[in-house]
């Protein structure tokens, strides 16, 4: 398989932590994707010209995270990192849309202050990514997300956005959320593919 991204990105991350836990990373050949070239094969296999982007033996294209993450599951024989059981399955799916829900707001953020000139930022706009990601840490820090063996997708996509916010916007949440910083610590501990992932830049 090849799994087309870039270094810092925390949706690849995901996978890749999957990957490691699935017993599936050897499987994966890492190959890099430009989303703002227009020649990167990247939109061919992907329209929406987003990544990361699984492409499994036979061609077929797997997109975005949350499917991807899906897929592995089931090629690693299922209710390994998606529980099987209702109540357990749909909660690990919203911790998953929460967190993702925290890196798109944290791209958007990042995406202000790196396309548009410091006279066009709208303060608006980036106070309302900022409010999303606030609402989302406090309810993390009141509830952390727990530490299943292997992690499920919840806490794996949690662990990425914390490590986002560390990359991104140098660690500040950890002032507000002892709870999330102990609990991050508890899985980098248990996992050792979140350190193998981590980039600087």
């Amino acid at each position: 398989m090849i799994l087309r991204s870039s270094p810092a990105s925390p949706f690849a991350r995901k996978v890749r932590i999957a990957a490691a836990v699935l017993g599936l990373d050897r499987d994966i050949k890492l190959e890099p994707a430009d989303t703002v070239d227009p020649s990167d094969s990247v939109r061919r296999q992907n329209p929406l010209g987003k990544i990361p982007v699984l492409i499994v033996e036979d061609g077929t294209t797997f997109y975005d995270s949350p499917v991807i993450l899906e897929y592995l599951d089931h090629r690693a024989g299922g209710g390994r990192i998606i529980p099987t059981a209702p109540a357990a399955r749909f909660a690990a799916l919203c911790q998953e849309a929460l967190c993702d829900g925290i890196l798109d707001a944290a791209i958007l953020r990042v995406y202000e202050g790196r396309w548009r000139p410091p006279e066009h930022h709208v303060a608006k706009w980036v106070d309302h990514q900022a409010g999303k990601m606030t609402r989302a840490l406090a309810a993390m820090e009141a509830q952390p997300p727990g530490l299943d063996a292997p992690p499920h997708v919840g806490q794996i996509t949690a662990a990425c956005a914390l490590g986002y916010l560390d990359l991104r916007f140098d660690g500040a949440w950890r002032r507000d959320y002892p709870r999330l910083v102990a609990w991050l610590d508890a899985f980098a501990a248990a996992v050792p593919a979140f350190a193998a992932t981590r980039v600087t830049a």
